[in-house]
């Protein structure tokens, strides 16, 4: 029996993104550049592709105009004449008028899709990650152990761990304790420097998850949310499992980045650069879906310097004259003048950067316009008198801003 035959897939893609303001200002997150020539939600919809799954609905809210363009233009692949489909939902209000409280919200204001479909496993996926991850794994895991939640984890550093749920497993991965972001995350028995923490991405029988969904909608002091609310209160009381997402090839802990937050957003782009990248977009066996481009060649001009590349993603349609560009990520048509310096920064579609311009440690949106000879990311004191400018010190440069050259 073909185990996706009875398996709904439900990605969660209406979160604000409050905490990657201003990148998330008119855009919903899962639609947010990334790798260049990527959407975030394009590696949770890749992860489907390539596990076989090609029935998908999308839960949009916030934003939500950016997302549908995206996943028209780019996603819009499925026949559903075979039965496959990606649909966009935003909240319908049927049952109930107002917006999603929490991320079990979400799908108890969609339960008519269980209802419509009776599927006995439901996979809810979040929109808004960068891992690669054969979903087909966890769903056979899940079923082995007869499980009513199977809930994918990974080991984090205990320093980063508190932004996460962390699961306390029994020897045989049966969840016995579940705490949603503590302040002091505890340690794996094993390895206590390490918390093991859940990504995000659950399997539930499908019976089970609409009873636990009608309980907590009548319960007037829950947030209504999978990792404050409905996890803790199945931990005990039904069969939860934690399934380890290791990488196949190596056995090891598998790459898994939550983009909630800006400086996760410039290092998960740095992960991707270097001979030996920490997250490979040149896999063959596992292809990212972006959106197919019409732009040229990237152009590169020398007349008495050369341009200097080194450890860098650049997309098509680019212009480089005489410029250097150090461990970057450029979208298509960013055009660089001569003498630009460019080290360490992510450069959105159609950015402009003026001669002799310097940008280090920054995330420049698209159309945005840098006039020659400026300087981005040297003077933190001056940078934040004009832009954002992270904990980690990475300079935040949205659209909506008109610069001035010195």
């Amino acid at each position: 029996m073909d185990p996706l035959k009875h398996l709904t897939t439900i990605v969660m893609a209406g979160g604000r993104g409050e905490r990657l303001f201003p990148l998330t200002r008119d855009k919903a997150k899962p639609a947010i550049v990334f790798g260049g020539v990527y959407r975030i939600i394009d590696f949770t919809l890749s992860n489907c592709l390539n596990s076989g799954i090609r029935r998908i609905y999308v839960l949009s809210q916030y934003g939500s105009l950016s997302l549908d363009m995206h996943l028209k233009r780019t996603w819009d692949i499925m026949r559903p004449e075979l039965g496959e489909f990606l649909y966009s939902v935003p909240p319908q209000q049927i049952t109930v008028d107002r917006w999603y409280r929490g991320t079990a919200d979400s799908i108890y204001q969609n339960l008519k899709i269980l209802d419509e479909e009776r599927p006995q496993q439901v996979l809810i996926l979040s929109g808004d990650h960068v891992y690669k991850m054969n979903y087909l794994h966890m769903l056979e895991f899940h079923l082995r152990k007869e499980a009513d939640l199977t809930v994918a984890a990974v080991p984090a550093p205990r320093r980063e761990a508190s932004a996460f749920g962390i699961l306390h497993v029994d020897h045989d991965q049966r969840v016995i304790g579940f705490l949603e972001k503590p302040a002091d995350p505890p340690g794996m028995p094993e390895n206590p420097e390490m918390s093991l923490v859940s990504m995000g991405v659950y399997i539930f029988a499908a019976e089970t998850l609409v009873r636990e969904l009608i309980a907590d909608a009548k319960r007037k002091d829950s947030k209504h949310d999978f990792g404050r609310d409905i996890i803790p209160q199945m931990v005990g009381r039904k069969k939860v499992f934690a399934f380890n997402f290791v990488n196949p090839q190596t056995g090891q802990p598998g790459y898994w980045r939550d983009i909630g937050q800006l400086d996760a957003y410039f290092q998960a782009h740095m992960d991707l650069l270097g001979e030996e990248a920490v997250f490979d977009l040149f896999d063959g066996d596992w292809p990212v879906r972006g959106q197919v481009s019409l732009a040229p060649p990237t152009k590169y001009v020398t007349k008495k310097q050369p341009v200097e590349i080194t450890d860098s993603l650049i997309a098509a349609g680019c212009e480089l004259q005489e410029a250097r560009v150090e461990r970057s990520v450029l979208s298509p048509g960013v055009r660089l003048g001569r003498g630009v310096e460019v080290r360490e920064a992510i450069l959105w579609h159609e950015v402009r950067v003026g001669v002799g311009a310097k940008i280090r440690r920054a995330v420049i949106e698209d159309g945005v316009h840098i006039p020659p000879r400026f300087t981005i990311g040297f003077d933190r004191k001056a940078d934040a008198s004009r832009f954002p400018v992270t904990d980690g010190g990475v300079v935040i440069v949205p659209n909506n801003v008109t610069l001035e050259a010195p």
